[in-house]
């Protein structure tokens, strides 16, 4: 059945979920106050920098076109889809200013539109804020009341910068908050029409819903951050090694392998925030909000404790190539990146510091402000490094040879992996020294802390009876 559909917002999400319902053969129309993302659509061209997103706009520009008018895309739609930044205030708490903005504009629309037309809130907020913060500005700018001249449904995806499109369109599940029956039905219905795959529907409250969308990734980020203590504690134990011992619990079915890889920290966009903004909720109704605020605390210090570890093996001044500065490989985006952190930390300790991304180079050097030298080619930071951190899993850092780490270069030269990739490559190389982060090794120093932590422990039974 075709839709006509509406998205106000043509960010990474927005645009990626336009091109995407474009693509099943519903007619879609974008909004944004930028004129530049609406030239960029009505053109054929992706308006932000996403996987596959600027081929989907091209191939499906006949079905898709984008305005600055509100007015225009809501009485020329059934359904529309808000998807609009709410950036973090100083409580931790989400910023509802420019969805209010929207909501306001879209009540006016409503306003002179017979007939009844869904609307469905896709940005992150907390509980409360739709019911109470967002639906009385539809209601009073549309002169209607919800549930009656138009439907409501909270309703945000799961998906992950540089895979936008794919897991728009088959997603693990659905996750509706509807404010009546009808609204649900209308978005399950649509939903069901533009997915690729038969992914469950969880219906709920609207409070349910919102509550949901912020533990799912603070759960994900706990998990996250229980593989990086791991690591760290192999990193010290001798023979440790994070990669066996995560294996072997990832088989239990209560647990699984996925984000269960120990290395540096979590960041970007949502990750960070939404564990912080569960901590301020939890505290707003009187409940514990420990565990969101320990997370994130140690997430916070995984980059100073990696920079640690790094001068242990590498001398002052000395200088460092850095490969990986997104927050994650296949992304443009150096929000909340550990690997910038890292880069930061050794710039500020007087280390002379090359670095490289595939992807991310350019907002990288933006955000350094010339601090650090970020280069165009792997080869040209590698060239005079004295010491190789690896802060990203890129596959194109995997492909790496030991030849491409010695050329050139009369000393030996230390790699410090901190996602294990090149293992195999380096592992005994000649001319260079792996670490590995997360496998323990041998005794440091002639030190054995595990015999040190129990030979006192069974002292007296040593001898003889």
């Amino acid at each position: 059945m075709s839709r006509r559909v509406s998205v106000i917002g043509l960010g990474k999400l927005g645009a990626s979920m336009a091109a995407a319902i474009a693509s099943r053969g519903h007619e879609v129309i974008g909004v944004d106050i930028s004129q530049a993302a609406v030239d960029a659509v009505n053109s054929g061209r992706a308006p932000v920098q996403e996987t596959g997103l600027a081929d989907l706009i091209a191939a499906n520009h006949d079905r898709l076109r984008a305005t600055r008018n509100h007015a225009e895309a809501i009485l020329e739609s059934d359904v529309s889809f808000v998807i609009v930044p709410t950036p973090s205030d100083a409580r931790g708490a989400f910023k509802l200013q420019y969805a209010a903005y929207a909501f306001r504009e879209i009540g006016r629309a409503l306003a002179q539109k017979p007939g009844y037309h869904t609307v469905v809130l896709t940005s992150t907020v907390l509980p409360g804020a739709s019911r109470h913060g967002l639906l009385p500005i539809l209601e009073r700018s549309s002169g209607k009341k919800c549930g009656d001249g138009f439907g409501f449904c909270y309703s945000p995806e799961f998906v992950a910068l540089g895979d936008v499109v794919r897991g728009f369109l088959c997603p693990d599940f659905l996750l509706i908050g509807e404010f009546d029956r009808r609204s649900g039905d209308v978005l399950e219905a649509h939903y069901r029409d533009v997915i690729g795959n038969a992914a469950p529907a969880a219906r709920m409250s609207i409070e349910n819903a919102e509550l949901a969308k912020v533990s799912v990734n603070a759960y994900v980020t706990t998990k996250i951050t229980f593989a990086n203590m791991l690591a760290e504690i192999c990193d010290r134990m001798p023979g440790g090694d994070v990669d066996v011992v995560s294996n072997a619990i990832g088989l239990d079915s209560r647990i699984g392998r996925r984000y269960l890889t120990g290395a540096l920290g979590y960041g970007g966009p949502c990750f960070p925030r939404d564990n912080v903004a569960l901590g301020f909720f939890s505290s707003s109704l009187g409940a514990a909000a420990d565990l969101p605020g320990t997370i994130d605390r140690l997430n916070r210090g995984i980059a100073a404790r990696a920079v640690s570890r790094v001068i242990e093996k590498v001398h002052p001044g000395a200088t460092i190539a850095v490969l990986g500065l997104a927050y994650k490989p296949h992304s443009h985006v150096v929000q909340e990146s550990q690997a910038m952190q890292i880069v930061e930390a050794l710039v500020d300790r007087q280390y002379r510091v090359l670095a490289f991304d595939p992807l991310a180079g350019h907002e990288a050097n933006q955000a350094l402000g010339g601090r650090a030298l970020v280069l165009d080619s792997i080869e040209a930071c590698l060239r005079d490094a004295e010491a190789v951190l690896i802060a990203t899993p890129d596959p194109l850092f995997a492909q790496l040879s030991a030849d491409d780490f010695t050329r050139g270069h009369q000393r030996p030269v230390r790699v410090i992996d901190f996602w294990r990739q090149l293992a195999p490559a380096l592992q005994g190389a000649p001319g260079i020294e792996y670490v590995a982060y997360g496998r323990g090794g041998a005794e440091r120093a002639g030190r054995n802390p595990l015999a040190e932590l129990w030979q006192d422990a069974v002292a007296g039974f040593s001898e003889g009876v």
